[in-house]
């Protein structure tokens, strides 16, 4: 996991892959607050971004979720996000069996940390980390861009 904000993405984004490189140039576009709700194109399905508008579930009803074959890059553009983490190595608890074509899956077991995500700041999440998106309880406009990641 990496924690930050986007006014300090210039110190270090060249140490990244380029996919992620590729992730990060999207979200600092100037028009990244104006885009409509709903998937973009950055590099195919190597790299792409979901726009959306939501209201926090708050934390009781925000489960823990995994990817296997991509992380997220989860940036909030307004609001504040609340996100929980937990090791996916420590998940035991799953809800069902692990959906492959939506690349999702979700546990009962609960987060062991939480993180407050105010405005211009980012997080990613690997495959490795079990994460627990909005789980504020106010309305968070963010984009989440997803990037591949080879298993």
């Amino acid at each position: 996991m990496i924690l930050g904000t986007m006014d300090a993405i210039d110190r270090w984004i060249d140490l990244l892959p380029p996919p992620f490189l590729a992730g990060f140039e999207f979200l600092k576009s100037p028009n990244v607050a104006t885009l409509s709700e709903g998937k973009h194109e950055i590099d195919g399905d190597n790299v792409f971004a979901i726009v959306a508008k939501d209201l926090g579930r708050g934390k009781p009803d925000s489960p823990l979720e995994c990817h296997r074959d991509y992380a997220d890059i989860q940036y909030v553009v307004s609001g504040v996000d609340v996100i929980g983490w937990h090791p996916l190595s420590q998940c035991k608890r799953p809800t069902e069996a692990f959906d492959e074509e939506r690349d999702l899956g979700f546990f009962l077991d609960r987060p062991t940390t939480w993180i407050t995500l105010p405005t211009r700041h980012f997080v990613v999440f690997f495959p490795e980390d079990a994460h627990a998106p909005l789980a504020s309880t106010g309305p968070v406009h963010k984009v989440v861009v997803k990037v591949r990641c080879p298993r």
